[in-house]
């Protein structure tokens, strides 16, 4: 029971030693309250516990309990670190027990034995125990020991023979109620779908074990590690060493098993290594040595030793001492049958490398390059990228791209399993070393153009496919309303009392982490080639006039690729480090000139404008010509407010994350019919009044009341009025809720298309009367529903972006927060989208050169154009500036061609001039 209904077993185990119990029972009770507390617990308690339970069976004069007792109190006793002392206690239960309980103390010896990474032993044992314990009908010991026999299997990377005992166990364990085994049987599916290669899969099981666990009232220390591991190959590094972290404290304070916190720390040291913090992983690795060393666990303790040295390395420590080190844990990893072996020869090979022992790290890399043929995609990536140091060491160029090609061909296709795009997008980290050496190999000896393919092969991969759309699953999308409803309630709560309501937070974090999880779960379709980069078809679509400046990075220098005319020409500018000090100084000005009275700051913007041209473009600014220009900057620079260099301000310009997305969107058609939405959501200082404007001179030609087109509006920008998040203390007061006397209705036909006779634009050419969604119309469903498929959506909301959760990044509606998640539910988004809102320009970098934000997500589901913006901005300037922009689109204009004339028509005063410049238009539309 004590495994079934824990709790229930530890009180009816209390109430029989109440009752002055023979030894014989009293020994029972014990040993039931020793693994509660080895298990749930203390291990000190566990550990007196299970003595006392010795000595009671002794005083019975049982030989089997006694050899039960020793066998549980030698899992305890090598948990709480004492090996030796554990393993002569099974030495005692395995000479006093015979036939059927013999086999139990086996088959807990098998498990030690896995504990302490001693995998041959332990497929020894359990190969004695299975067949004795088949032969008594043993139900769940057998399910117990060929789960076991798979989880060794797993260490050693044969998947197959594991997943055959897991289904064998699986079909035993539904015959039984014996819950936390049934539980633990779905984390062991999730670890064997992990080394498998299915991350989705994976995730899902874990977290459906954590459920059951949780109805149980399990601890879950060793479903965390196997979580983290998931999470490290996910990309999702961050989130690991947060969660170990967490279990560490948590185990610290229960007094938990010294063997689950050893292999915590060792999961949090490879996490914090992979998130690019090498002193967090020096110190949580050398303790983790140090533990596992005391364990007497040989095969964590040189896992441990790898990660020690990588972090080592990382922080600059190679030497030739390093280099001895790493092969000596590879030789160890090898002979343990250990799949991590290959990583510590690359390692080897890398360092010797670096100190110039070229036939040294050519011994070691041609060891680790072994594994690119075979095993996990993880595994073939540390191969391809072993062969491609080989080949570079040897001066072969076509040898490094060769490498670097199959390398990332394995990686897309390990991308296309995931659904979700933040996994895929933060997979590409692991690509990040083989794309830099094919681009230097390219800068070396390929020119121009072979620079720009391999800038493009590994440069915003995410949007050259959509996303899985997330499954009718009716729990992810009640998830989603109730995570609304909640979002709206803390906001309202925070907007009226200027103070937030924990309860409400706790439950919002606790629906995000919910609809995150099921997001995770969604698996992708078939790998596939994908549409390859041809740099002629860019050209070709160029043509003369256009010119795409797309920036890459080597050695942390930007290197400028100017393409147009027919050619592709490479300028060198400055240090990205230095372009992003710049950019984040320019972003600090444009805030403050979102108010008035800080137009003293315009000069120094302006400054600091041709001091990124400097960096970003160098001499390329010269050679732009006279036409539009693309823009692809690197994701760590997606904040550059590119309107504000001298050489791009008077310009056609838009922005693209890569030369392949800017080629897919000009390829992109518009759909047939026109059909437009207008969306305003609540709490704005201007009350949206650009929709008003725009649903009048849209809806009926000369309508009362509306402005000309690109005029400003009557009122000069209001003091401190700035569209910002939601809930500022310097929105006007009285205006939360939209311009007065609006109720909350859908404006025009509800299917949104235009009746005859409804107004005529610039050029003579009918202009399909908009569906205007104001008020409590603009709820989350609705919104959604018109927007799926529209030609035109113009959407007047408070925006705000979360870098800590970016697809969690909203627009503010009546009913609550449009997240990222709900727009990839889309069948296909508008082909145009102006989102004139604060912050919708904002990204998070991740993966190797990946967005994620609210732009990104709409670019791979059809939306060919999109005008955002990078900053805050001043609410009231920002109506001009979209008048202007619709009346550009009224005249048949692009949207770059529109924002650039906009711009033009603003006044000339610093808050406007800083409203235009923080708009940007992504895309081709």
């Amino acid at each position: 029971m004590v495994f079934a209904a824990p709790n229930e077993a530890l009180a009816r185990a209390e109430e029989v030693l109440a009752a002055d119990p023979s030894p014989l029972h009293a020994s029972v009770a014990h040993q039931v309250i020793g693994i509660w507390q080895r298990d749930f617990g203390d291990t000190r308690l566990a550990l007196a516990h299970l003595r006392r339970a010795r000595d009671l069976a002794s005083r019975a004069d049982s030989p089997e309990r006694e050899a039960d007792v020793l066998a549980t109190l030698g899992v305890a006793l090598v948990h709480s670190g004492r090996t030796r002392e554990g393993l002569a206690a099974f030495e005692r239960g395995v000479a006093r027990g015979t036939g059927h309980t013999r086999a139990r103390v086996l088959f807990r010896r098998a498990y030690v034995w896995w504990v302490l990474g001693r995998h041959g032993e332990a497929l020894e044992d359990v190969r004695r125990a299975i067949p004795v314990l088949r032969q008594a009908d043993d139900v769940i010991w057998t399910a117990r020991a060929l789960t076991l026999r798979a989880t060794v299997h797993l260490a050693l990377g044969s998947v197959e023979r594991a997943d055959a005992d897991f289904t064998a166990a699986e079909r035993l364990w539904d015959t039984t109620g014996q819950e936390h085994d049934k539980a633990d049987a779905v984390e062991s599916r999730g670890l064997a779908a992990f080394r498998s290669g299915d991350v989705p899969a994976a995730l899902r099981l874990l977290d459906e074990a954590e459920e059951r666990y949780a109805k149980l009232g399990t601890p879950t220390f060793m479903l965390t590690i196997r979580r983290c591991e998931v999470l490290m190959a996910a990309g999702l590094t961050t989130e690991a060493l947060a969660e170990a972290d967490a279990a560490t404290a948590a185990l610290d304070g229960i007094g938990g098993q010294s063997t689950r916190r050893a292999e915590l720390l060792l999961v949090a040291a490879r996490a914090a290594r992979l998130a690019g913090e090498p002193r967090t992983s020096l110190a949580r690795a050398a303790l983790a040595v140090r533990l596992f060393a005391g364990q007497r666990r040989t095969w964590y303790e040189t896992h441990a030793r790898l990660v020690l040295l990588e972090a080592r390395v990382a922080t600059g420590r190679a030497s030739g001492r390093l280099v001895a080190d790493a092969a000596a844990v590879a030789e160890r990893l090898t002979a343990f049958g250990a799949p991590a072996a290959p990583e510590a020869s690359l390692l080897a090979g890398r360092i010797a490398l670096g100190l110039g022992w070229t036939a040294d790290a050519e011994r070691h890399l041609a060891v680790a390059a072994r594994s690119r043929h075979s095993g996990p995609p993880l595994a073939r990536m540390t191969g391809w990228a072993a062969q491609a140091l080989r080949a570079r060491a040897a001066g072969s160029a076509r040898g490094v791209l060769e490498a670097c090609r199959r390398g990332l061909d394995v990686l897309d296709d390990h991308r296309m399993t995931l659904g979700a795009s933040e996994l895929r997008a933060r997979a590409t980290a692991q690509g990040a070393e083989l794309a830099a050496l094919a681009q230097e190999a390219s800068l070396v000896s390929g020119g121009p153009r072979r620079l720009l393919v391999w800038s493009e092969r590994w440069r915003a991969t995410v949007l050259t496919a959509p996303p899985t759309r997330p499954p009718a699953d009716p729990a992810l999308l009640s998830g989603m309303t109730a995570f609304r409803e909640i979002a709206a309630r803390a906001e309202e709560a925070r907007t009226d009392g200027g103070r937030p309501v924990p309860a409400l937070e706790r439950e919002q974090r606790r629906l995000e982490r919910e609809i995150r999880s099921r997001t995770l779960h969604m698996r992708g379709g078939a790998p596939g080639d994908g549409d390859r980069f041809d740099v002629g078809r860019l050209l070709r679509r160029l043509g003369d006039d256009v010119r795409l400046v797309e920036l890459a990075v080597l050695d942390g220098r930007v290197h400028v690729l100017l393409c147009g005319q027919g050619r592709v020409r490479r300028f060198a500018a400055g240090l990205l480090a230095e372009a992003e000090r710049e950019a984040e100084h320019v972003q600090a000005g444009l805030r403050r000139l979102a108010h008035p009275g800080a137009e003293a700051r315009l000069p120094l913007v302006e400054a600091a404008g041709a001091r990124l041209q400097e960096l970003l473009l160098g001499p390329a600014a010269a050679h732009l010509g006279s036409g539009p220009v693309v823009v692809v900057p690197p994701g760590r620079l997606h904040r550059v407010p590119w309107a504000l260099l001298p050489a791009l301000r008077e310009r056609v310009l838009s922005v693209s994350p890569s030369a392949s997305s800017w080629l897919r969107a000009s390829g992109t058609a518009p759909p047939p019919g026109g059909r437009q939405v207008l969306v305003r959501g609540p709490g704005l200082a201007s009350g949206g009044a650009e929709v008003t404007e725009l649903a009048q001179r849209y809806g009926a030609a000369g309508a009362p009341g509306s402005a000309a087109p690109g005029v400003a509006a009557p009122d000069a920008p209001a003091a401190g009025a700035y569209r910002g998040p939601a809930g500022r203390t310097d929105e006007p007061p009285g205006r939360a809720g939209g311009t007065p006397g609006r109720t909350g209705r859908a404006v025009g036909p509800a299917n949104g298309y235009g009746v005859p006779g409804g107004g005529a634009g610039a050029l003579g050419r009918p202009v399909p009367r908009p569906t205007v969604l104001e008020g409590d119309a603009a709820r989350v469903p609705r919104v959604l529903r018109e927007l799926d498929g529209a030609a035109l959506a113009h959407i007047a909301a408070h925006g705000t972006f979360r870098a800590d959760s970016p697809l969690f990044s909203s627009l503010r509606m009546a009913d609550g927060p449009l997240i990222v998640h709900d727009l990839e539910r889309l069948d296909r988004s508008p082909y145009r989208i102006i989102l004139s809102c604060c912050d919708t320009a904002r990204f998070a970098s991740v993966g190797a050169d990946e967005l994620l934000g609210l732009v990104t997500a709409l670019l791979p589901l059809g939306t060919a154009g999109v005008v955002a913006c990078s900053a805050p901005v001043n609410d009231a300037a920002v109506v001009p500036l979209m008048l202007a922009l619709h009346k550009g689109l009224d005249a048949g204009l692009s949207l770059a061609e529109a924002l650039r004339d906009a711009r033009a028509a603003l006044p000339g005063d610093a808050v406007h001039q800083a409203t235009g410049w923080a708009f940007s238009a992504f895309g081709a539309a």
